[in-house]
Parts: structure tokens; sequence; C-alpha cells
């Protein structure tokens, strides 16, 4: 019971600040699609915010966290406080050195890359437009790259409130310069709101630097490829490099087929916002239950406790299930009610909804495996093995461009600019059922009887819920109702209503996960358990 209280009081903080950020990042979202809609500036925009952050996954929050968090909880269990320490300097500066080399790169070379993102479009975005914007935003890259070492580190010392609230201050700066008394003083919006990304990148890194110096950090400047936890963060982040590497191929064939002619105007800013209520979802509780559990199986892995590792997983797994699966349905039966009550403001306007709407349906069938990619996969860094996630991920990238041009050339009529994101949806469903049977053969049973019986009671609970939504979508004539406050109050009834009827009903069904949480919550064991349940 102490690992599942401690996995679910983490998640909680992380879960409670992500939720925080993430009302702000719906704030941050509605600005820009009201100042931009899903006009050519708009696409513009969002392919010069998606280039940066392609790099920044490769090279910061992917491959460089990821290797670094198992290496660091080694050095606290067997090495001194100094010799701790100067490895985090070393690997800070050393790290600085090499981003800020990319960074140089990739404004230099800006209109090289803004142009292979856009080959396939017939009408392409406004092309000399997504070159400077991406050339504004790109110097984001160096700082949110120190910013997600920072919080590697902080999470080692199992400090997770202020790290997940840093993307509260890059919200809160993009807000701050779409406001008009401030987006007035630059030439257009869009390249305002590219200021602000940079400035609220610059913040994210300095927030957390009081906290670092307080538990040892004094950044001591030194740059060295050659001690022995750089290597061993270098040699984790290769394979891991190509893993996520592939991800990033995967969000760039999305990006290049979504531009794609034939495809409508505004695909890509539809197709970006769709990810932003995903993300939304996700963020709210997937995220943070997988960003509390690294640092916890890495010291399990350290400590050859693979028995309580696999617990860890597999009691994840299953909350995080309890969560999405609901959700996932919520989101495909009220799409639309969504999409229109969040952002059908200003330059968002009906057939803004429409695209956006349709994106959101098939990036929501995906929801429940994504979040759970999310947690086999560091199960896998954990036990220092970076090579058999980027196995799977190649297969996945194979399985992502073949659906692709399916959809693009066969089905197209049917799914429209929906096409890429049910690509992705499909081939993450590959990636989390390949890594959870690999994982199981190679350490042993997790239980997963017991977890197919607890997806049956969510199947089921969900399902009543979602015949629930369809009906009162259906009889509060939602569409016909143009006032905004009368749209928002059903809104809010039905999400309301929704979530209490899925609870209630997974207490009458007697799922495990709520009464682990509720049990948990007041301190006494769920019934017939005895600390963990045999997995």
């Amino acid at each position: 019971m102490t690992d599942k209280k401690h996995i679910l009081k983490s998640a909680s903080i992380i879960s409670l600040v992500t939720i925080v950020s993430r009302v702000l990042g719906y704030v941050r979202d509605q600005r820009i699609t009201l100042l931009l809609g899903t006009t050519l500036t708009a696409d513009s925009y969002f392919l010069a915010y998606r280039i940066p952050n392609i790099f920044r996954r490769l090279v910061a929050e992917g491959s460089m966290t990821a290797s670094f968090i198992p290496v660091f909880t080694t050095y606290m269990r067997e090495k001194s406080k100094e010799e701790l320490w100067e490895f985090a300097n070393r690997l800070f500066w050393t790290m600085a050195l090499v981003v800020a080399v990319i960074t140089v790169l990739g404004m230099v070379f800006s209109p090289i890359v803004v142009h292979t993102f856009t080959s396939s479009s017939g009408k392409s975005v406004s092309w000399d437009e997504a070159v400077t914007l991406n050339r504004i935003i790109f110097p984001y890259l160096f700082f949110i790259a120190l910013a997600a070492l920072a919080m590697g580190i902080l999470n080692c010392f199992h400090t997770f409130g202020l790290p997940a609230a840093t993307p509260v201050l890059l919200n809160l700066s993009i807000i701050v310069f779409s406001v008009g008394a401030v987006w007035h003083y630059f030439k257009e919006p869009a390249v305002s709101l590219a200021v602000g990304v940079l400035v609220g990148g610059v913040l994210q890194f300095l927030m957390q630097v009081p906290l670092l110096v307080q538990k040892g950090m004094r950044f001591n400047f030194g740059i060295s490829f050659h001690h022995p936890g750089i290597r061993n963060v270098a040699q984790l982040m290769i394979p891991r490099f190509f893993g996520i590497g592939i991800g990033q191929i995967n969000f760039f064939v999305d990006t290049y087929f979504v531009l794609a002619k034939g495809m409508p105007q505004g695909s890509l800013a539809a197709l970006s916002v769709a990810d932003r209520v995903m993300e939304l979802v996700l963020g709210g509780y997937a995220i943070a239950v997988a960003t509390a559990i690294l640092p916890m199986m890495s010291h399990q892995a350290a400590a050859n406790d693979y028995e309580s590792l696999k617990k860890t997983l597999a009691f994840s797994v299953r909350i995080v299930a309890f969560i999405t699966i609901p959700a996932a349905l919520g989101l495909m039966i009220l799409r639309e009610p969504i999409i229109r009550v969040l952002f059908q403001h200003g330059q968002f306007v009906a057939e803004s909804t429409r695209l956006t709407a349709r994106a959101l349906l098939y990036y929501a069938i995906g929801l429940p495996a994504l979040a759970s990619v999310k947690l086999v996969v560091p199960a896998f860094y954990s036990t220092r093995d970076t090579k058999t996630p980027v196995i799977v991920a190649s297969i996945s990238l194979v399985i992502n461009i073949l659906l692709n041009i399916l959809f693009l050339e066969v089905f197209f009529k049917r799914v429209q600019n929906g096409g890429p994101a049910l690509a992705t949806a499909l081939a993450t469903f590959f990636d989390f059922f390949a890594l959870f049977i690999i994982f199981r053969l190679r350490y042993g049973s997790m239980g997963t009887m017991q977890i197919l019986r607890s997806f049956s009671k969510i199947f089921v609970c969900a399902g009543i819920m979602g015949v629930a939504c369809w009906f009162g979508n259906y009889y509060t004539a939602f569409t016909v109702n143009s006032r905004f406050l009368v749209q928002l109050s059903v809104f809010a009834g039905l999400i309301t209503g929704a979530t209490v009827l899925y609870l209630l009903l997974a207490w009458v069904f007697r799922c495990r996960e709520i009464e682990e949480v509720y049990g948990i919550a007041v301190r006494r064991r769920p019934a017939g358990e005895s600390g963990y349940a045999e997995l």
C-alpha cells in the first residue's frame, strides 16, 4: 500500500498543478484561435511552434530526461553528495553547449526546415511568415531543454509540484502577449504570440533554479564529454534518441500529410487544437502518473526489486485506464459541443469547429493506448533498456505511414482531415500491446487476467455513461442553441452528469480502482485485500 499511496499522492500533486496549467492552456489556445482562427497564418504559427518542439522532445524531455533519471538515482544510492552534484553540474553545462549549437543551426537553416514540412502542400502555409515565426520561437528550445533537466533532477528527489507548475508560466506569457495592448506593439498577432512562447521558455527554467540551489546544485562551470555519468547517460540516450526520433518522425508524418494537397485550409491548426484538447485529458492524470512512477521504478530497478516494479506498472495501467477510457468515449460523443464551447469565438468559426471536431474524434480513439504507452515505456527505461521501445516504435512508424497513405488515397472522403489523427491512434494501440506483451514475457506474470477483469468493468461503466451522453446531447438540442451562456450551461451539465454517473456505476460494479483510491485516501485497504493484491 505504501507504493500505491506514494504514486497516487505524487500523481495527485502533479495532476492538480497540471489541471491549473491546462486550464490556463485552454485560455491560451482560446486566445490564439480567437486571433488566428484556422487561417493560413494559424497554420504558419502552429508549424513554427511544432518544429522546435520536435527538437525539444529529441534532446530534452524525451531522450535526455528518461536516460538521466535512472543514472542519477543510481548516483544517489551509491555515490557521495560531492560526486552526485559534480555529475549534475557537468551534465548541465555540457547539455547547454550542445543545445545552444542546435538552436543556432535551427535559426540559420529555418527556411530549409520549414520547406521540408510544407513541400507536400498544394497551397502551402504562408511560407515567409512561417520562417520568421520559427526563428523567433527556436531559442525556446535552449531554455526548455535546461528546464527539462532541472525537472528531472527535482523529480529524483520526489519533488513534483514546482516542476509540474512551470508550464503555467508559459501559458501566462502567451496569454499576456495575446492581449491587444501588447500585440499592437508588434507587426501582427502571430509575431507577438511567438515572442510570448520564447519568454515563457525562459521563465520555465528560471523558476526552478532557486529550488535546485536549495537541493545542492551550484552550477559550477565545467564541460565534459568523458565524465562516467555523462557517458552512461549518452549510452542510454543513443537508442532512446532514435526512439524519440521515430516518434518525431511520426509527428513529422502527421504534419506532412495534414498539409497535403486536397486537405482543407486550416487542417494543421484544427489538428493542433484537437491535440490540445487531448493533452488536457492526458495531462490531467495520465502524464501525472507517468511522471511519478519513473523515479519510483528506477529506484526499484536499482534495488533489483522487479516484483515491486511490476506491481507499480500494473497498478498504474489500471488507474490510468479508469480515467482515460470514459474520457475517450466522452470526447468522441461530445466532440462538437466541446470544441464549440471552448473555441468557437472570433476568427474560429463554425467550419473551424467541424474540422477540429473531426480530428478530435479520431484522436480520442487512441487516448487509452497513448496514455498507457507513457507508462509502459518508462518501465523499460527504469531497467536501462532503451532499445526495445525503439524497435517497437520503428514498426509503429511504418504502420503510421502506411495508414496515412491509405486514408489519404482511399478513404479520404470518409476521414478527410482526421486521417493523420486516426493513423496515429491505431499505430499507438500496436505500440502499447507490443510493449506490454514483451515486458510480461521478459519479467513474468503481471496479473493480466486481473487487469482484463478491471478493463471489462470499466468498459461496461463507460459504455452506459456513453449512451447517457448521447441521449443527453440529442435531447438537449445543443446545436440549436446559439447563445453562448445557454451552450455553456448545457455543456457543463452534460459533463457533470456524465462524471457523476460513471463514478456511481464504478461504485455499483465494485471497480477495484475506485475502491483503491478511496481506501488509500482514508488510510484503509479495499475490501478483501492485504497490501498489494497478487499480480
